[in-house]
């Protein structure tokens, strides 16, 4: 079959991230002796730089790491609420739902400590020389994509009347950043710098890195950074509500929270174990969808109009459960919505026909319970350059949304990461004075109403939607995956995959181009995880490349079909590994001209 670019294949390392910079850096970490765990450190800073309307440092971040002949396990770099975060707080302020935007919805940014933990404990090298690619971007510039001019062109105003910290990195000519034209970030270079000198002062000499390293976690939460980014959240700021709010986030917050590690929600299939972050993210759909699919279901199916109604089906049942189950805020019966019986009742709904319903089940007999707002559904179409953008960067009613990042490493030694860097983005909140990044806004996904898993609570994390993935056989890691796209992550994924599973292999190890390149699709049938909320029912947007007789096979079945570009839908990245021969793989994305894989 022909694919946009080969599966690579080699035995030293591999890398596939959504921006090439971050790839390359990462595969220069490999050539110097790094583990996939430095790479993968190394590549999430330049993502902090080369992808600012996408993801920074003041953002979010979960992980799924295999080490080699140790136990996979997640590490969640997502924050929780702060202290101050009540739901009585927010309404007294007027509002109906947490603003899209500014210091309201900041989290506890967690992606910076994550990956400092993942260093310290699972890296060998040195933050002086995992920083040293970022340092040197946002110092000496990086040819901007697309993307950041269209966000930025987007909220200039805004930019200019209320966010000018904003504006001084991303308007410091006057226009927004231009494709391809040298974009800076002093004030980042320079935090990074000032947190190495104050590194290296704290913990000098040889054989101190955990210590430089813990020492830098520390200027984090109650150094110079922590003391910038509590002042910033008590300033007020222009958000989503058309008003200026503080932010509830505080010093304690931040001293009081460290990222962590957890068990992996696990699911087999088909003779692979599928491992996921639990149910506070969006994880537990990929199992739930493979779960809910024809246990008949071979390589011919794939494709074909019924194939696809099946899919889509499920993945609706699968995100209405979402809807009523998943949160951080109360007790999730994973067992049971991954359970055969379970998935049985839920399977017997999906009909010849498409349906335009949210229909979450009643796992051990639970009645569920959704949010008054989950009912509100938006009918208007989607411009086409903004179908199949998954979180766009800019929202079609002109509410700004930030969008993510995804990084897969396999090294020699067969240690295995897949991360999904997200939040902190350039349109969600004015840039910290000094520090040249703004805080996350993850608080969005929660419910101002009291009694749902999702509901706002202090020190409970909001329902992400990041979504890394890990496929085992037989015990042994051989597959990272993942994508960018908000609600649409795990749809793209479980095409992704089923293909990857069933599809022949090339040169005797999976198709990963293949799987990655074949025409992709979602719906928006849920309430969006993202400010306004809003769903779109029966909604299907497909890959004009899907073809029209299949267009007119799901029109038949009810499905209200959007027909987006030929390359649109699904930024997935990939590497793999053999565990019998140790021949390691990897693939990325063409879509967005901007995703790409490296390795030897």
């Amino acid at each position: 079959m022909f694919t946009t670019r080969p599966t690579l294949q080699g035995t030293f390392g591999m890398v596939s991230s959504t921006h090439w910079l971050a790839s390359q850096s990462a595969m220069a970490m490999l050539e110097r002796g790094g583990n996939a765990y430095d790479a993968a450190t190394a590549a999430a800073f330049v993502l902090h730089v080369v992808e600012p309307h996408l993801n920074g440092p003041g953002g979010d971040v979960p992980m799924i790491i295999a080490p080699a002949g140790g136990q996979v396990r997640v590490l969640c770099g997502q924050g929780p609420a702060p202290a101050g975060a009540t739901i009585d707080h927010y309404t007294s302020l007027g509002l109906e739902l947490v603003p899209g935007t500014g210091p309201l919805a900041a989290v506890v940014p967690g992606a910076f400590d994550a990956w400092l933990l993942l260093l310290r404990d699972h890296g060998t090298k040195e933050l002086t020389e995992v920083l040293d690619a970022a340092i040197g971007y946002a110092e000496g510039g990086h040819p901007a994509v697309e993307g950041i001019g269209r966000s930025v062109g987007v909220v200039r105003e805004l930019f200019e009347t209320e966010w000018t910290s904003s504006a001084e990195i991303y308007l410091s000519g006057g226009q927004p950043p231009a494709p391809g034209g040298l974009l800076r970030n002093p004030a980042l270079a320079a935090t990074w710098r000032r947190l190495l000198r104050e590194v290296s002062a704290a913990a000098p000499g040889p054989g101190g890195r955990e210590a430089r390293i813990e020492a830098a976690r520390r200027v984090w939460r109650e150094g110079f950074i922590g003391e910038a980014i509590a002042r910033h959240a008590a300033t007020p700021a222009m958000d989503s509500s058309g008003e200026r709010h503080a932010g509830v986030l505080t010093g304690d917050d931040l001293v009081n929270w460290s990222a962590g590690y957890e068990e992996p929600v696990r699911y087999d299939w088909r003779g692979w174990t599928v491992c996921k972050a639990g149910p506070w993210s969006q994880g537990p759909v990929l199992p739930q969808q493979l779960a809910l699919l024809d246990a008949g279901i071979d390589a011919a199916d794939l494709g074909t109009p019924a194939y696809l109604h099946a899919l889509i089906e499920g993945g609706k049942l699968a995100l209405a459960d979402r809807e009523a189950w998943y949160g951080d805020a109360a007790e999730v019966p994973v067992d049971v919505l991954l359970s055969p019986e379970y998935n049985a009742e839920r399977r017997a709904l999906i009909g010849e026909t498409a349906s335009h319903e949210l229909r979450p089940g009643r796992p051990g007999g639970r009645e569920p319970r959704l949010s008054t707002h989950a009912g509100k559904r938006d009918h208007a179409a989607l411009p086409q350059d903004l179908v199949g953008s998954g979180e766009p960067t800019v929202a079609f009613n002109g509410e700004t949304r930030g969008d993510t990042c995804h990084v897969d490493v396999v090294d020699r030694w067969g240690n295995m990461i897949s991360a999904t860097p997200s939040g902190g983005w350039l349109q969600s909140s004015p840039v910290i004075p000094g520090l040249g990044f703004p805080l996350g806004t993850r608080l969005q996904m929660t419910w101002l109403e009291e009694g749902l898993p999702t509901s706002l609570t202090p020190g409970r994390r909001p329902r992400t939607t990041l979504s890394p993935s890990l496929a085992l056989r037989d015990g042994e890691a051989v597959l990272a995956f993942g994508t960018p796209g908000g609600d649409q992550q795990d749809q793209w994924q479980l095409h992704f995959f089923v293909a990857a599973v069933l599809r022949s292999p090339v040169r005797g190890a999976l198709d990963l181009q293949g799987a990655i390149d074949a025409p992709n699709w979602h719906h928006d049938n849920h309430p969006s995880s993202f400010y306004p909320r809003e769903s779109r029912p029966g909604s299907v947007t497909v890959e004009s490349r899907i073809g029209e007789a299949a267009v007119e096979e799901l029109r038949r079945r009810g499905h209200e079909v959007t027909v987006a570009g030929p390359w649109t839908e699904g930024r997935l990245c990939a590497v793999a590994r053999d565990p019998e021969t140790g021949v390691l793989a990897a693939a990325a994305n063409p879509r967005g001209m901007q995703g790409y894989a490296v390795g030897r």
